[in-house]
């Protein structure tokens, strides 16, 4: 640890924090391992996790990787006008009827650009949008991947789409095939309560043990209804791609015979989140570094700023990681804050008023949204400084 951080500090010497950079060499090791895990299976980049087009380009030129999946039909109108890829598929339905209607208008955009639909208003709304067309406008229907052993009442995974069961999807594909200004590209079927929640927590080894066996069963069930939907869908019309998986579950997900791609995001940058997998070969990547501005006691460094809290629960995991030096914790009565954040143990009695504290995002590209500019960094020097979204002006959420 003392050496990377050594390394980090000398490339990052003539910086004044805070700041962020990336270890390349990291990152290019971990989209290795990613790669690795997908097995030949091609992965789209969840550009959410990475929010820096500099960075989306460079591991659209890894081996492995291919297309982008957006987080917003206006990020995309966005990636798709600066020729990032050709295949941009938004993750998220969509109520932007204005970017609809943009979208519809420009036969380049409408080739690069795939919507996500789940419902029949979906398809009212972008009917409605996009009148007059210049090309059928794409879409992908998102399917529920929770699990639901006794039924609705004890749902494991994510709220998203309404569309479960092999008819369901056959009855969207149906109704989106009768619209002529609309065409059915591809299939989503994101398993969040598997690629999203590590499945070795620390020190909960009975939590791990029962976690493990939602997750096969989980999996069991979902891998054969996707098949199923893939099968039922596929009577109605072709399909240019099947979609699922993400970082956590790369390796399963991309054995099933129905699916034809996965994602990953997080997996790139090896935020916080994501560290608790088994047979997982990764580093942290994007860090962020405070300066200590305070002293106020024995054991403890006071850092200015910090407090870049990830979403989801309101739970202490979404606090960023203090990284190096190691052996920081938080107080437990001030946390992370907006503009001073205490960090305790013996560590702080080896920090001064100057020196840097490395922290970790609890989630990968919401980093960037506190951030202007990511550093680069290649063995010990920065080796460029390019934008995040935020520092192109780009504000999509």
């Amino acid at each position: 640890m003392s050496s990377v951080r050594e390394r980090y500090e000398a490339a990052t010497s003539h910086l004044r924090a805070p700041f962020a950079i990336v270890d390349l060499a990291a990152l290019r090791a971990n989209a290795a391992d990613l790669a690795r895990r997908a097995g030949g299976t091609p992965i789209r980049i969840a550009s959410k996790s990475i929010r820096c087009r500099h960075l989306l380009r460079e591991a659209l030129s890894l081996p492995g990787f291919a297309g982008v999946m957006a987080y917003t039909l206006g990020e995309a109108l966005w990636l798709a006008s600066e020729d990032l890829t050709d295949d941009i598929l938004v993750a998220y339905p969509t109520a932007d009827t204005d970017a609809v209607a943009r979208l519809a208008a420009d036969p380049d955009a409408a080739a690069r650009i795939t919507l996500m639909v789940d419902d029949s208003a979906h398809l009212d709304l972008i009917t409605a949008a996009a009148p007059a067309r210049s090309a059928p406008v794409k879409v992908c229907i998102d399917i529920d991947t929770s699990w639901q052993p006794l039924g609705p009442r004890t749902r494991i995974g994510a709220y998203r789409s309404p569309v479960r069961t092999p008819r369901q999807a056959a009855d969207l594909a149906l109704a989106i095939t009768r619209r002529p200004g609309l065409h059915l590209d591809g299939i989503m079927a994101y398993e969040a309560q598997i690629a999203g929640i590590g499945d070795a927590p620390p020190g909960r080894p009975l939590y791990g043990a029962t976690l493990r066996w939602v997750q096969q069963r989980s999996r069991l069930e979902l891998a054969r209804r996707r098949a199923a939907v893939v099968k039922a869908v596929r009577a109605v019309t072709d399909l240019r791609f099947v979609n699922g998986g993400g970082t956590g579950s790369l390796h399963t997900t991309s054995r099933e015979r129905a699916v034809t791609e996965v994602a990953a995001g997080s997996g790139l940058y090896q935020s916080r989140l994501f560290d608790h997998y088994r047979s997982v070969d990764r580093s942290p990547a994007a860090l962020f570094a405070l300066s200590v501005v305070r002293r106020p006691a024995a054991g403890v460094a006071t850092a200015l700023g910090g407090g870049y809290l990830a979403s989801g629960p309101p739970d202490p995991a979404r606090l960023p990681q203090p990284y190096l030096p190691a052996g920081l914790r938080y107080s437990p009565t001030e946390g992370a804050g907006e503009v001073q954040t205490p960090l305790l143990g013996a560590a702080a009695d080896t920090l001064d008023v100057g020196d840097l504290v490395w922290m970790r995002h609890a989630k990968s590209g919401e980093l960037c949204e506190h951030f202007d500019q990511l550093h680069l960094i290649d063995g010990d020097r920065v080796a460029a400084t390019v934008p995040t979204y935020r520092g192109e002006g780009r504000t999509f959420l």
